[in-house]
Parts: structure tokens; C-alpha cells; sequence
């Protein structure tokens, strides 16, 4: 059954964020996501991420990124939100900066139930509308 996006979303998880780096950026959010009880590891899944960024920039153009990592330790997946005062260099598929972040976190066990995820959620970034919606 396909999930909307909204199941993997968590209010407490939809910040606005002030920073001058990307890795900055992921190290706040994935602080917000700790402080809200999402996250047993801070520091592993910061790193996980990071490892992730290290393989292949996860900035998909259009002034977003969808940093993304999976750990066995996760029972469900979570997408959290973050919105950049100003955007960041993030070495962008496009070159340009980013300012919306969506970082999935989950399981990594479930392949299927990650690439919908992964797939819904590129989907909507696409949609410039919703885009817009964001950064507001």
C-alpha cells in the first residue's frame, strides 16, 4: 500500500535552520530529529549521513537535498524538514544552492517501502507549486 508522504512526517520534524554549510545544515537537523526521540544515535546517524553525502551529493537541484540513511536499528522511516534562512552550497546536481532539506531516515531492511518514499518525495519536490509551498 502506498503511503503518503505526510505518515512519515512528524510536525516537531519542520524546522527553519540558520547555517552557513551543508554540514552544518545536516548536523542541525539531524539534532532536531534527536531532540524529538526519532533518533537513538546522534552522532551514528550524523555520520551515516555524512557518509552517504561523501559517495554522492544528495542535492537534487532545484534548491533542495534529500540526505537519506539507513540503519538497522530503525524500526519505520521519518522524513524531516528543514528550511534554510539562506541557502547553501551543496554541490548540487544543478549547481544551485540549497535551500529545503529532506532528510529520510529508516530502516534497512525495507527496500520497497524506501525507494516509494524516495520516489514520492522526488515527485513532489518536482512539483513547483509544492515547492513554493515549502519556502514560504
Amino acid at each position: 500500500m502506498k503511503m503518503p508522504l505526510s505518515h512519515y512526517m512528524d510536525p516537531r520534524l519542520v524546522v527553519f535552520l540558520n547555517a552557513d554549510s551543508r554540514d552544518e545544515t545536516l548536523q542541525r537537523l539531524v539534532h532536531v530529529i534527536y531532540q524529538a526521540d526519532k533518533l537513538k544515535n546522534e552522532e551514528l546517524f550524523y555520520k551515516a549521513i555524512i557518509e552517504r553525502e561523501k559517495i554522492v551529493s544528495t542535492g537534487i537541484g532545484m534548491g533542495a537535498a534529500i540526505p537519506h540513511a539507513k540503519l538497522p536499528s530503525y524500526d519505520q522511516f521519518f522524513i524531516a524538514v528543514g528550511i534554510l534562512q539562506k541557502p547553501v552550497e551543496w554541490n548540487a546536481l544543478d549547481g544551485a544552492p540549497v535551500r529545503l532539506i529532506f532528510m529520510i531516515g529508516g530502516p534497512d531492511d525495507k527496500q520497497t517501502e524506501y525507494l516509494q518514499l524516495l520516489s514520492n518525495l522526488t515527485h513532489a519536490i518536482k512539483d513547483e507549486e509544492r515547492r513554493k509551498n515549502f519556502s514560504l
